[in-house]
């Protein structure tokens, strides 16, 4: 009898421990969510990481050089490769003697991607990317002007769970020479799906 007892106290706090278990799976889950790019359930967590990055002109006669840029992925492109197009979001050419950047469509390739110039801006300092999409341009070169900010917004994309994403970044050309067909320039990127922010929640 006291073998059938402790028997029938047992059995029924199984269900608590899985539904315990559960319950802690669930914010696991949710916690995995919020450190995640493309996060369905609104978080918007995300660290700082500044980068620099080195991009030749295509007036450059060499081949195979990288010029071009894709600012969410942070990977260097060659625009007369293959399979180039729609993988980059920024071109670097050199026209009338200077440096200049070129979204997707001034080359004719269809992109979303534009860069707005935001000369009044710091790159330290700024906290958002500009909301009107009038400020950013696709269809034009857009003159490289050393110590100027600059915002891109990226070419959309398919996020992890199957929405329709654009991402911003922050540009900082710090060293321009058009004779070489060279630009150096800093970056930092918002690595979460259509959020304009530009400095991490944390700062």
């Amino acid at each position: 009898m006291h073998n059938d007892v402790s028997s029938t106290s047992v059995l029924p706090a199984r269900p608590r421990w899985r539904s315990l278990v559960l319950g802690l799976s669930v914010v696991a889950t949710a916690l995995t969510f919020g450190a995640c790019e493309d996060d369905p359930f609104g978080f918007n967590n995300w660290e700082s990481f500044e980068d620099t990055v080195q991009l030749f002109s295509l007036a450059r006669p060499e081949l195979n050089l990288p010029s071009a840029y894709n600012f969410n992925r942070r990977s260097l492109h060659q625009v007369e490769a293959a399979n180039a197009s729609g993988q980059w979001d920024v071109a670097l050419d050199t026209r009338g003697g200077q440096l200049v950047l070129l979204a997707p469509r001034v080359l004719g390739i269809d992109g979303q991607a534009g860069i707005a110039p935001l000369p009044n801006e710091s790159f330290e300092t700024i906290v958002e990317a500009p909301a009107d999409s009038t400020l950013y341009i696709t269809s034009a070169a857009v003159p490289v002007v050393t110590g100027q900010l600059y915002v891109i917004r990226t070419n959309q994309g398919t996020g992890s769970f199957g929405q329709r994403c654009t991402y911003y970044a922050k540009m900082e050309p710090l060293s321009a020479d058009a004779e070489l067909g060279l630009l150096e320039f800093r970056l930092d990127s918002n690595p979460i799906c259509n959020s304009r922010d530009l400095i991490p929640p944390a700062n």
